[in-house]
């Protein structure tokens, strides 16, 4: 059962750090390389409590298929997704949101259990868990170019 944890900061407030998180098509722009579009729930706007997306994406040279469901939210410190449905044996995705001065400190943990007993054990070591931890990074650095610049005026309105 891997665990990823990856912290980042951004220098922004941090309701919008928090709102850019839970926005898909914030989502959808952040996960361009891997083609990740929404196809089916709340596909356009804010999640929150309760709500579902099934997105569609490529990793590892596949296009798969996953439904998650916001299951806690605490806005602004805190929400959790986790997979209804997918290619995983199960997920939770947890974003804590710290102010610090100017800075949002932003702790992503993503714990998850692959299919297939020990193959998908082996698997998690030998590709899956770095393939992860990387596209998560790689996520997060683009919602913190979104959030740093004026870019985030297009995903939320201004308060």
């Amino acid at each position: 059962m891997p665990t990823i944890e990856i912290h980042t900061p951004i220098r922004a407030p941090i309701e919008r750090v928090f709102d850019l998180c839970r926005s898909v098509d914030a989502h959808a722009a952040s996960a361009a390389a891997t083609a990740e579009r929404p196809i089916g729930g709340v596909t356009t706007g804010l999640l929150g409590l309760g709500d579902q997306v099934t997105w569609s994406a490529r990793h590892l040279g596949w296009r798969w298929r996953l439904t998650s469901r916001i299951t806690e939210f605490d806005r602004p410190r805190h929400f959790r997704d986790t997979m209804v449905a997918g290619v995983f044996a199960r997920f939770d995705h947890d974003h804590e949101f710290a102010a610090n001065g100017e800075v949002t400190l932003v702790r992503d943990v993503f714990d998850f259990t692959s299919p297939c007993g020990r193959l998908g054990r082996i698997a998690d070591a030998l590709l899956v868990t770095r393939h992860l931890q990387r596209f998560l990074e790689r996520r997060l650095a683009a919602i913190r170019r979104i959030a740093e610049s004026d870019a985030w005026t297009r995903y939320l309105p201004r308060t």
